[in-house]
């Protein structure tokens, strides 16, 4: 049980910080290069501060789906191995 609760506390700091560098990376872009950029109704620093975010969702999605798909792969071989 602590294994499982420690694992939990590893993957919720990791989306944590991921997306905070995710939106302060987009805002430090916005800021300094891309004041003219606008999306989402917003622009400058706020919107690419919002890219940061959703690219960062992006990498957390391509990262879950490669860990998942790697420990049932682990799994399997494991499995056979007995």
């Amino acid at each position: 049980m602590l294994k499982l609760i420690g694992r939990f506390i590893f993957v919720l700091a990791t989306v944590i910080i991921t997306l905070l560098l995710g939106v302060l990376v987009g805002a430090w872009f916005g800021g300094n290069y891309a004041e003219n950029f606008q999306f989402n109704g917003v622009r400058g620093y706020e919107a690419t501060g919002q890219v940061g975010l959703l690219c960062s969702v992006f990498v957390l999605i391509l990262l879950g789906a490669y860990y998942w798909a790697r420990g049932k792969n682990n799994k399997h071989h494991n499995d056979e191995g007995n």
